[in-house]
């Protein structure tokens, strides 16, 4: 995964500048927070956190078999598509 450096942010700028920070969750989907140099956290925008739960929800109701399926067919290297729903429907039949 590539990280953009707009999207990282520190412990304390969160702390005192959350209405920013919240702002640029929402223009980029998501903020990560780093704590001493160190991956913290994720503040995602609710659109962003939207998307990523109704992926979530529709990888819980997959089997074994179609799990694996999917797995072997996410890319190695590179740079990834965004799929919807529809999308890995159809990718895993």
């Amino acid at each position: 995964m590539n990280i953009s450096t707009k999207m990282i942010v520190s412990n304390s700028d969160m702390i005192k500048n959350f209405k920013n920070c919240r702002e640029k969750a929402e223009i980029l989907g998501k903020v990560f927070i780093l704590k001493n140099n160190q991956p913290d956290s994720v503040l995602f925008s609710i659109k962003e956190y939207e998307r990523v739960s109704a992926f979530m929800e529709y990888l819980e109701r997959l089997d074994e078999e179609e799990i694996k399926k999917f797995a072997k067919a996410l890319p190695k290297d590179g740079h990834r598509r965004y799929y919807s729903i529809d999308q890995l429907r159809n990718d895993i039949k």
